[in-house]
């Protein structure tokens, strides 16, 4: 089958940074089904995973979103049947979405949702499964649950999601920091109660133990100021890997500090792995009757090498507004 790959961390204007192959089509394992691609959508997780890639003979074949149709189904797999139109993020540890088939594990997919294109539903699965466990998982925030939930970096993909479910689901105050008035205006536009700017004083805009959670994508060396904002036995979830970074400032005020990685229950196959499923079955229904919407930015066609590398060049560049999505 076609697919495209990386063999080496070169930058994305290399000339060999992306290369046409041909693979062996995938043959499902127990609990997998094999999936005919028709949109993936691109992540920074795929830029990672190119960058720590390394020399090497055997292709890595990137991309963690993904929709398409199902085409077999392994031997213990009985959620899903072949005709059926599924989305999903995949896992890090297995080859990815940027070919003709992929094999996933069932558990961790969904229906599509109905009223998508495929573009639209490929641009949803990453960014949705982080922002359902950051919120439900992470936080423990629950459908009762009322307070302030502070989104830091709000524009970004998977804040948007953040804000949406919070707004859908939850009865938070959602106050989210942006920097540009456009990014402000958008994020109100997704439902944000109150928008600050990411640029300023955290604790001058909304006040010393004013805030009960924190999702942050942008912490940068926010510690002290985040710990004041914060309430005594609050909670804070990053996504993001901020340069040295300290929890000393939480600890008296007891404030849970932890984070959020989407790839943590399909590539260590916790118990509770089906939850990734579960979750993208909610987001589709969500999206389906209107009360979240997906973040399509720029969509390409193709699957060959030429194309892969300009959705990468558009996305490093931070040139498209929105995901960008790669129809095949």
């Amino acid at each position: 089958m076609r697919a495209v790959a990386v063999f080496d961390s070169l930058p994305v204007d290399a000339p060999d940074a992306f290369r046409d192959v041909e693979v062996p089509e995938p043959t499902p394992g127990p609990h997998d089904v094999v999936v005919r691609v028709a949109a993936a959508s691109l992540n920074p997780i795929d830029t990672k995973m190119r960058m720590r890639a390394g020399r090497r003979e055997e292709p890595l074949v990137l991309g963690y979103d993904a929709v398409g149709t199902v085409t077999a189904l392994g031997a213990e797999a009985s959620r899903f049947a072949v005709g059926d139109r599924v989305f999903y993020a995949g896992a890090n540890n297995r080859p990815g979405s940027n070919a003709e088939f992929q094999a996933v594990d069932e558990r961790i997919i969904a229906h599509a949702p109905a009223t998508l294109s495929d573009a639209d539903a490929a641009a949803l699965p990453l960014v949705s499964l982080t922002a359902w466990e950051a919120l439900f998982d992470r936080l423990a925030v629950s459908t009762l649950s009322h307070g302030r939930l502070l989104v830091l970096g709000g524009a970004g993909g998977v804040p948007t999601q953040v804000i949406q479910l919070a707004r859908a689901l939850t009865g938070l105050e959602v106050v989210a920091t942006a920097s540009r008035e456009a990014s402000r205006d958008w994020v109100r536009g997704l439902g944000a109660h109150r928008v600050v700017d990411h640029s300023r004083d955290l604790v001058e805009q909304l006040g010393e133990n004013s805030v009960d959670f924190v999702f942050s994508s942008r912490t940068d060396a926010r510690e002290a100021e985040l710990a004041k904002t914060m309430k005594a036995q609050s909670k804070l979830v990053l996504i993001d890997d901020p340069r040295d970074f300290t929890v000393t400032p939480f600890k008296s005020k007891a404030i849970q500090v932890g984070w959020e990685s989407m790839f943590a229950r399909p590539v260590h196959n916790t118990p509770d792995i089906a939850a990734q499923g579960e979750a993208l079955r909610r987001v589709a229904d969500l999206v389906d009757t209107g009360r979240i919407r997906t973040i399509t930015g720029e969509v390409l066609h193709g699957l060959d090498a030429a194309t892969v590398r300009h959705g990468h060049e558009l996305m490093e560049a931070a040139r498209a507004v929105g995901k960008v999505a790669l129809v095949y």
